[in-house]
């Protein structure tokens, strides 16, 4: 079909398969209607300011598995100033679909066959058995069009349209001329736009669309953490519930035999899950300092693995005030020393010019698992969980924003 424009004498061509009733001039948007001889007369001229559009009439692209050809585009728009711009696509069968974009955000939608009562807008809609929720109740109105179309404009005339959503899905009513339609809407990306046009000028998002389906799932994020807690504390206790506190080494070493001597240690058979051994050594220093080197060798691999502390305890006087640093005794670990047969090597040391400090008195213990690290693993899942929530409840706010019947506002 070939329709000229006597405004701005550009003539726009376009096989449509469908009865054309109104058609709107792409470039000066001048309304033409068909007259009782199947010609088209103009009536009027919409003055709404269009930008530029990602898509043009006459543009194809493969969605849903058929190719489609963009045969109108309407620009919409409600109070105060929330606009967004509609495609109207058909394919060879003559079937239509209708992309919805707004903020970047599109929406693919199609008639539905089922009807609803909306009139007394009711919070939410039964479909499928499924409940979608009320997002907005408005009257829009056609501020521009462009393209070719199988119904009469209305002209400056409210649609009633009601919007129930459950993303990334979404029940739309319009009320155009006194006829209800419901259209079925759902989110659609901007790649999957992007791949059917072969475009790559397309607007960016901004802000959250209506029915944009949120990155996390709260209810199975949760499920989810649960069980992963549940599965590390039953593992946990798999592991460890037959372990107990072992000591294995408890001596007081004379440093008149064996100060700088290594003494090793009778060996020691482990059993069970990995846990840290502690290490307890207390000595008489005064004014002094000592040391111990424990070498811990697995027999069976060879592996060896060493520790050292210092034992310093110092006191004085200085510009009168008394002054202590330091304890007669330290407390330290090895880590997570796992099942085996070992055996420990010994040094103690001490101040050469210590002569009062006699003996040390050393403990080793294996000790029972500790549960510290099941613990802050699930608190670290605790606290990525709540700060998913945090930002799942200022997506879904964000979402709202924008309608009249939002739970967010107070």
């Amino acid at each position: 079909m070939k329709i000229p424009c006597y405004d701005c004498n550009t003539e726009t061509e376009l096989e449509v398969g469908f009865e054309v009733i109104n058609f709107v001039c792409p470039v000066c948007h001048s309304l033409y209607v068909r007259d009782k001889e199947d010609g088209f007369r103009r009536r009027s001229q919409y003055k709404g300011v269009v930008a530029d559009q990602p898509l043009s009439v006459g543009d194809v692209g493969f969605l849903k598995g058929s190719e489609y050809k963009v045969t109108g585009i309407l620009f919409k728009k409600t109070h105060p100033e929330y606009r967004w711009t509609e495609f109207i696509l058909q394919n060879d069968k003559s079937e239509f679909i209708y992309l919805s974009l707004s903020d970047g955000h599109w929406m693919l939608l199609t008639e539905m066959e089922e009807t609803f009562n909306v009139k007394s807008h009711p919070l939410t809609l039964e479909h499928n058995n499924l409940d979608y929720d009320i997002y907005n109740y408005s009257n829009a109105i056609i501020e521009n069009a462009e393209g070719f179309f199988d119904f009469a404009l209305p002209q400056n005339k409210i649609i009633p349209v009601v919007e129930y959503i459950r993303p990334p899905y979404m029940i739309s009513i319009e009320d155009m001329e006194g006829a209800e339609t419901a259209f079925y809407g759902e989110y659609i990306k901007k790649k999957e736009i992007s791949k059917a046009f072969k475009k790559n000028n397309l607007p960016d998002q901004y802000g959250v669309g209506v029915i944009q389906p949120a990155k996390f799932n709260l209810k199975d994020l949760a499920v989810i953490f649960c069980f992963t807690a549940l599965l590390i504390i039953t593992t946990n206790w798999y592991i460890y519930k037959d372990q107990f506190e072992q000591n294995v080494f408890s001596k007081t070493i004379r440093f008149s035999e064996f100060d700088n001597k290594e003494i090793t240690s009778d060996a020691f058979v482990l059993n069970g899950g990995s846990a840290p051994i502690t290490i307890k050594v207390s000595t008489d220093v005064n004014n002094s300092w000592a040391n111990i080197n424990v070498a811990l060798i697995n027999e069976q691999t060879n592996e060896e693995i060493y520790a050292s502390k210092d034992i310093e305890y110092y006191y004085g006087y200085t510009d009168g005030e008394s002054w202590t640093e330091g304890s007669n005794s330290e407390e330290f670990n090895i880590c997570g020393v796992k099942a085996g047969k070992y055996h420990l090597l010994i040094t103690p040391m001490k101040a050469p010019e210590d002569v009062n400090n006699s003996e040390m008195r050393i403990n080793v213990v294996w000790n029972e698992p500790s549960s510290r690290n099941v613990w802050i693993v699930i608190i670290v899942l605790i606290t990525i969980y709540l700060i998913i929530r945090f930002y799942s409840y200022n997506f879904e706010k964000e979402r709202w924003a924008d309608s009249s019947y939002s739970t967010f506002t107070e």
